[in-house]
């Protein structure tokens, strides 16, 4: 009898990993509580789908285990789903760091998935709730608000719970631990900051101004843009550092992180001594900017000639050394992706299967692996769920 399998979730990994099965002549199908697949798919890179990166290594994934990610990481590459996308003639470019952007729509992505599905006779059921799921040695049960599935074998595939609007829910955790399998606290990554009220008051008048930053804490540090919003800060360089951010912690922003104080910053000063601060710094930093600076008193309003030497310093490291502590972040209705997850101790790295229940498998963000902002967590759903198919050869 052909074994039949559901995938519980058509996002980027669940319909990679339908496709990959059905053309291995497996009976497939996927269910969903949207109404259409690949929603995430389509609201990312801006409509366009960084579907994955030039520099895939497991040093930019986030997880417990930070060594779990390797052996599909290295089985699936991103050159091999480069591949893919060059056999249907998507058109694509590079950006910063390697992100590589569909040149038309995410739509094509997506397409590209739905045709692997139907090549392989994959079926679909949307707009499907799952409500309960039982196993006994044989079959799973899987209750669903369309009645009774039963299948051989269940892949999970449900995601985060980043971008609640797109129905995003932690089923796939509820999942795990019936089957008394552990979860990583989740909470939201690559997700734009709060800040406290008398802070946002100045800052919140930048809205709209980005300016290149090297963004810090005690972990990690990233140099990319920054971007001042009327909730707080955001940008690339922001979402990144989120990831390893914890409640009450500062960062520290380097506004200058290209200028090096005897080389840059001191002529600078030197070739406009007779300007004030402001006009000066307005050459190489926004001109509100400055003003905020100069309102939350870390920048004075002086003449460049009235700073002494010591106070040339104390300029460029209060620039270069920007500390603030954020209130908090945006949550999940702005993040990208959702930290934590299904403990990758209770899965196999090989195969995704979960150790304490045969025929189980969790692929994609519902895995305690998160990756960097830029294509890394497209390319996790893409590897794992190439890890998973293989385990069915």
């Amino acid at each position: 009898m052909q074994t039949k399998i559901t995938i519980v979730g058509a996002g980027a990994a669940g319909l990679f990993c339908a496709g990959l099965l059905g053309q291995k002549g497996y009976d497939v199908t996927v269910i969903d509580n949207g109404k259409k697949v690949g929603r995430k798919i389509l609201m990312s890179g801006g409509g366009k789908c960084n579907f994955t990166n030039l520099n895939i290594e497991a040093k930019h994934y986030l997880s417990q285990n930070p060594h779990f990610c390797k052996s599909a990481l290295k089985r699936y590459t991103q050159w091999d789903f480069i591949h893919l996308v060059n056999q249907y003639h998507i058109a694509y470019h590079e950006k910063d760091h390697g992100q590589l952007f569909c040149d038309d729509s995410a739509q094509q992505i997506v397409n590209m998935l739905v045709k692997e599905c139907q090549k392989g006779g994959v079926s679909f059921m949307l707009q499907t709730q799952l409500n309960d799921i039982e196993s006994d040695t044989e079959k799973f049960k899987l209750h669903t608000s369309k009645g009774l599935i039963e299948s051989d074998k269940v892949i999970i595939a449900t995601g985060g719970l980043s971008m609640p609007a797109l129905g995003m829910t932690s089923v796939g955790y509820k999942i795990a631990e019936k089957f008394d399998l552990p979860v990583v606290a989740v909470k939201a990554g690559l997700v734009p900051f709060t800040l406290h009220k008398p802070l946002l008051e100045v800052l919140s008048t930048l809205s709209g101004i980005s300016v290149p930053v090297e963004v810090s804490n005690s972990k990690i540090c990233f140099k990319d843009n920054l971007l001042f919003t009327h909730r707080g800060l955001s940008g690339p360089a922001i979402l990144q550092i989120s990831s390893y951010w914890q409640t009450g912690e500062a960062i520290k922003i380097n506004l200058l992180p290209d200028r090096q104080f005897e080389t840059e910053f001191k002529p600078l000063l030197e070739a406009n001594r007779n300007q004030n601060i402001k006009n000066c710094l307005a050459q190489i930093l926004p001109k509100r900017l400055i003003e905020a600076l100069i309102q939350l008193n870390l920048v004075s309003d002086l003449t460049v000639k009235q700073l002494t030497p010591k106070q040339q310093q104390n300029l460029y490291d209060i620039l270069t050394q920007w500390s603030i502590v954020p209130n908090g972040t945006e949550g999940y209705r702005t993040a990208e992706v959702t930290l934590g997850g299904v403990g990758t101790d209770a899965l196999s790295s090989k195969t995704m299967e979960a150790k304490k229940q045969p025929n189980l498998y969790f692929i994609g963000e519902v895995v305690d692996v998160s990756g960097w902002l830029g294509g890394y967590n497209f390319q996790w759903a893409w590897s794992s769920a190439f890890a998973c198919a293989q385990a069915f050869d």
